[in-house]
């Protein structure tokens, strides 16, 4: 894989690398972001930030909120497949948000790049709530990437706050384990704010997706959605969508 890019800035390393038309966003070894733009499935976690929003209808993902662009891979997945109204992305590190412009191409007229601490633009944000909020707020320690805001009871009634009464909220955990220590187990005042929830995952990473649905929803009827989309549909040979589902 050749470095098409990198950058040096303190103690933080930054490269951008290359495999064909694929490009991946690496920060201090950490792996933050893949895309390629003629396969935007990607056979990986950012996959997994993308399919709860099929359980709402179509033209019922009109706003998104993302909450850590990083190389904006999710971004463009969402503008591929759904193509909302507004896309909304919060990053804290201006040079992601500079890599996710010049190298992964997320410039679309849809899309509002934010350079912010998510934590701080919640709690100042006024405007319109989103019809799905994706958090996938990591940091690295050590090398090995972990949450930057643990799940707990404030944290997810703010992301509440912003969420329409029917919308989806999609969260990135580490492991299944992290996931279950989440406030949406703990706190019935937060449970009992969605309908359903759900946790997807993929052979090759660890990481656990929490979907929280605030209206009834189940994983058969996700699975016969993406069967009618070209390019999601996991039965084709071709396909590089990979996922497992359960309800928690």
């Amino acid at each position: 894989m050749a470095v098409l890019w990198s950058k040096q800035d303190g103690d933080t390393r930054y490269e951008v690398r290359s495999a064909g038309n694929t490009r991946r966003l690496y920060t201090n070894g950490v792996f933050h972001s893949q895309y390629n733009p003629k396969q935007p499935v990607t056979g990986s976690v950012w996959d997994l930030l993308l399919l709860p929003a099929f359980f709402l209808p179509p033209a019922r993902v009109r706003r998104v909120l993302v909450l850590g662009v990083g190389g904006g891979a999710v971004i463009r997945q969402l503008n591929h497949f759904l193509s909302p109204q507004q896309i909304v992305g919060v990053e804290l590190d201006p040079t992601h948000l500079q890599i996710a412009r010049e190298f992964f191409e997320v410039e679309q007229e849809n899309v509002e790049l934010h350079e912010a601490d998510a934590r701080w633009w919640l709690k100042q944000y006024r405007g319109e709530p989103f019809d799905m909020i994706i958090d996938d707020l990591f940091t690295d320690a050590g090398g090995d990437p972990q949450r930057a805001v643990e799940a707990d009871g404030p944290w997810m009634r703010r992301l509440l706050k912003h969420l329409v009464a029917d919308g989806v909220l999609v969260a990135n955990f580490g492991s299944p384990q992290e996931l279950k220590e989440c406030a949406y187990f703990w706190q019935p005042s937060i449970g009992n704010k969605f309908e359903v929830a759900f946790q997807l995952t993929t052979p090759l990473y660890e990481n656990a997706i929490a979907a929280f649905v605030r209206q009834p929803a189940d994983s058969a009827a996700l699975r016969g959605r993406l069967r009618s989309l070209p390019g999601l549909n996991p039965d084709h040979k071709s396909s590089k969508l990979n996922y497992r589902i359960r309800r928690l």
